[in-house]
């Protein structure tokens, strides 16, 4: 889950979270102590159903023994796998040079991308954006064989390339829309470029908890989910309540992949400086993230 690197430890306020780490590393960047690396491509899903109340997100909670932000919620996601830019997948939808232009990459770089939201999502809520013909979706992903090519790409002894053309599946592009991307603080010693998309469940696949990082998940309106965090129930990394929020004017996941469009993918990239003494860190666009840090000490 690449929006893990945004965990934080949680203010007074809010569910927001940021390691105690942040202020020394980002007075070691300033001194010219540390160079940023540079970020590792990475892809998202917010994954939506519908429910008589509205649409509901798919979110895994972080095993909270986890040395780095556990506890927090956040989408099905992880690294692009450069292998997905060598081989020309079975793939259904807008074209790769219609995905490069949205993505503002080349057409390869855009097809290792998509292929790295479907396949994290099979990866890690065992849900599958892929069929046998351009306007089909497989039905059901559950069983030994499904199990074993899933165990076989979280540990990259197999491609997502190859998986596709194992099965003779086509990925459906058209089913995904691209909704944010953020990019982790030039600060940090992991980075990634992460692209948000949004999809809707396919009829017939249901979610489970797949990924050996998460110890629970949930369907939870984005509205509600966002309340959660405003109380300090809900523990959140930045790019994962901003695209709360900014899933909640919509009345059903069609509705929501409908507007993906129109959302705006220039980059969100934490900023740092030194202001009257205090270390302020702040996400262009994004007030409410905004933390002033003490010298010597956290926020």
């Amino acid at each position: 889950m690449p929006n893990g690197q945004y965990g934080q430890q949680q203010p007074p306020a809010g569910g927001q979270w940021y390691p105690p780490e942040w202020p020394d590393r980002i007075r070691a960047l300033a001194d010219g102590s540390i160079t940023p690396v540079d970020p590792r491509r990475a892809a998202t899903v917010m994954l939506l159903r519908d429910t008589p109340a509205g649409p509901a997100v798919h979110m895994l909670r972080r095993r909270a023994s986890m040395a780095f932000a556990g506890g927090a919620y956040a989408y099905p996601g992880g690294g692009v796998d450069p292998r997905d830019e060598e081989h020309q997948v079975g793939w259904a939808g807008p074209s790769r040079s219609d995905w490069a232009a949205r993505l503002g990459t080349d057409p390869a770089t855009a097809q290792a991308i998509v292929c790295g939201a479907v396949r994290e999502t099979f990866e890690e809520a065992g849900v599958l954006l892929a069929g046998e013909t351009p306007d089909t979706v497989v039905g059901d992903t559950t069983g030994d064989d499904w199990e074993a090519d899933r165990a076989a790409l979280v540990a990259r002894e197999l491609s997502f390339a190859a998986f596709l053309d194992r099965r003779g599946l086509r990925l459906r592009s058209d089913l995904l829309g691209a909704w944010a991307r953020w990019i982790t603080p030039e600060f940090e010693p992991r980075r990634y470029d992460t692209w948000f998309f949004v999809a809707a469940l396919p009829v017939g696949q249901r979610t489970r908890n797949a990924s050996t990082e998460a110890d629970r998940t949930v369907w939870i309106r984005p509205a509600d989910a966002a309340a959660g965090y405003d109380k300090g129930e809900l523990l959140m990394m930045p790019p994962t309540i901003s695209t709360l929020r900014s899933l909640e004017p919509y009345g059903s996941a069609a509705e929501a992949l409908g507007a993906a469009a129109a959302q705006d993918l220039a980059p969100v990239l934490a900023r740092a400086s030194l202001e009257d003494g205090q270390l302020v860190l702040s996400w262009p666009g994004h007030d409410e993230f905004t933390k002033r840090v003490r010298p010597g000490g956290p926020a």
